[in-house]
């Protein structure tokens, strides 16, 4: 059995190089197909997992921890007390043994009203730790006045550029902020702005305050509370793993009744739905490709076929059955669909490699930045080549080749032998 498919295997190798220049040719235009094919999956995983991660670190993280009702409301009756915000930390400080976490951040957040001398506006005030928010957000990054918070600061603020335009705020301004306490009473406090940021997106440069977290707890009457508690991960394909993670380990009691875990797509939809929305698109181009180069594998061996016809009278009538000689001719197209995948993949792989491997620069086209679902992208995308993609690469080349090959196959065991072996060379 083994030397028999030895021999049909020969057949259809000998037969596919015996047509070398319409071999090539097919070849060819395979190669370059899926190459293209491989190039733009890379530099577009690479783009999603840029969009995520620059979207999450102005948002909640890959995971975030709440209170139930706080995503809806935004309230600060729904808020994590001392206990759960202390449960919510051991279970990332548990979950960094098996999950790549960068960092976590935690956070305590509330509407509110900013009064300078000549105007109030309303504002979103988040209590932060100025450390781990340095970390996560890299909001200091978009420093374009004075500094960012420091551990230290007590009465310090740090403000939007559009914020401070419009309430006539310098460095060292005072800026009193309303909002309603834990008691259900209006509240205030005085701060002054220690330094201007500006991210381009106008809801976060128009209203946005950032001071310590040990301030906004005293202020609002919240000792040891927080609004979230966020966690950023190394990469957007560990989310599942953390989710279940967190949801484990909080799920032990110690503290932890009453903590929701959320993942980024439940708690940024839009940035989820830009996702899919470019993963749709480039399904849509795959499937253009695969028409292209499933036809061009149909014609290059139901060519052959015909062709041949001759050829295969004559190894019929020597003894091959019609379903050897078929298997020789599926061989054939399977055989040339694999070679040329290998080469393509291989071709996409170290093209984009060595063309792109430190980012592909779009700033020409998108300036500093692409605004997408609140955040701001940074527009040098560096692409991610991830063994899935290399196996749907495959699959995809091995689909191409039955495929294309199931036709020429059925034209080849149905030719008549006598009719065959009169077919003029």
């Amino acid at each position: 059995m083994m030397a028999r498919l030895r021999i049909l295997a020969r057949l259809s190798l000998r037969n596919t190089l015996r047509q070398a220049r319409r071999s090539a040719l097919t070849a060819s235009a395979m190669v370059v197909g899926l190459a293209l094919l491989t190039m733009a999956r890379a530099i577009g995983d690479g783009a999603h997992e840029q969009w995520i991660s620059d979207g999450v670190r102005l948002g909640l993280g890959h995971v975030t921890m709440e209170a139930p009702g706080f995503a809806s409301t935004g309230s600060l009756d729904d808020r994590l007390d001392s206990a759960r915000v202390a449960a919510a930390e051991r279970a990332v400080a548990g979950l960094r043994a098996s999950v790549p976490v960068v960092t976590s951040a935690v956070d305590l957040t509330v509407s509110g009203l900013a009064s300078s001398p000549g105007s109030s506006l309303p504002v979103r005030v988040e209590g932060v730790e100025p450390g781990a928010e340095a970390a996560f957000s890299k909001l200091d990054e978009r420093r374009v006045e004075g500094r960012y918070l420091e551990p230290s600061d007590r009465l310090a603020a740090y403000v939007g550029a559009g914020l401070a335009d419009r309430l006539g705020l310098e460095l060292g301004s005072r800026l009193v902020l309303t909002a309603q306490g834990a008691s259900g009473g209006v509240a205030e406090q005085l701060v002054r702005v220690r330094g201007v940021f500006r991210t381009g997106i106008p809801d976060v440069d128009d209203g946005l305050v950032q001071i310590p977290i040990a301030t906004a707890r005293r202020w609002l009457g919240t000792p040891g509370a927080a609004t979230s508690v966020a966690v950023l991960l190394r990469s957007s394909q560990e989310t599942g793993r953390a989710l279940d993670g967190l949801r484990a380990r909080l799920g032990t009691g110690g503290g932890a009744d009453g903590v929701t875990v959320l993942s980024w797509r439940q708690v940024s939809p839009e940035l989820e739905s830009a996702v899919r929305i470019d993963d749709f698109g480039f399904y849509a181009f795959m499937v253009v490709l695969f028409a292209i180069v499933a036809l061009a594998v149909l014609n290059a061996v139901l060519m052959s076929v015909l062709n041949r016809r001759r050829e295969f009278g004559v190894l019929e009538a020597l003894g091959l059955t019609r379903g050897q000689t078929g298997a020789v001719v599926f061989g054939e197209g399977v055989l040339l669909a694999g070679l040329s995948g290998v080469l393509g993949v291989a071709l996409g792989l170290a093209t984009t490699w060595l063309l792109w491997r430190h980012g592909l620069d779009l700033s020409a086209l998108y300036g500093q930045g692409i605004s997408l679902s609140g955040a701001v992208i940074d527009p040098v995308i560096v692409p991610i080549f991830r063994p899935a993609r290399v196996v749907e690469a495959a699959g995809f080349v091995v689909v191409i080749g039955i495929l294309a090959s199931l036709y020429p196959t059925r034209v080849a065991t149905r030719i008549d032998v006598a009719e065959a072996l009169k077919f003029d060379r």
